[in-house]
């Protein structure tokens, strides 16, 4: 991955591998921008890491990242309605965790970055809502 922390998507998705982008989930960008996250993350991580109190911050942080797609990931496998509605609803409440992490490192972290990742989370939830809201309802 570039080493810019604010590395845009588009310079991003030239390095996804091409069994991702041939699946049916890759069409819908909020999970686009959880795999785009999960690695902004991995990179954020590694920064937090190398500071004491920075240790359990990444620990939890790349935890609840990777959990916004892997839930993404497992619901849609299982089909439409309710099963995925569910697995959304986990999505959704692992991208709430990530970014109380991301403000709780915010002492570790660039002013610019966590407004980056604050900004990227809270449109990945947003875009989440109502597709869950269409599940439920199936």
């Amino acid at each position: 991955m570039n080493s810019s922390y604010l590395q845009s998507i588009d310079a991003w998705v030239e390095q996804v591998p091409d069994s991702i982008k041939k699946d049916p989930l890759w069409k819908l960008e909020v999970y686009r921008d959880a795999l785009f996250l999960f690695d902004l993350i991995w990179h954020d991580c590694e920064i937090l890491s190398n500071h004491t109190l920075g240790k359990p911050i990444a620990d939890q942080l790349i935890r609840s990242g990777g959990s916004i797609t892997a839930n993404m990931e497992e619901g849609f496998g299982r089909g439409y309605g309710k099963d995925y509605a569910r697995f959304l609803r986990y999505s959704i409440g692992s991208a709430r965790e990530a970014r109380g992490w991301y403000y709780r490192g915010r002492r570790l972290l660039k002013p610019e970055v966590i407004q980056h990742r604050m900004q990227l989370l809270d449109k990945i939830i947003g875009s989440l809502i109502p597709i869950l809201n269409n599940q439920k309802n199936r």
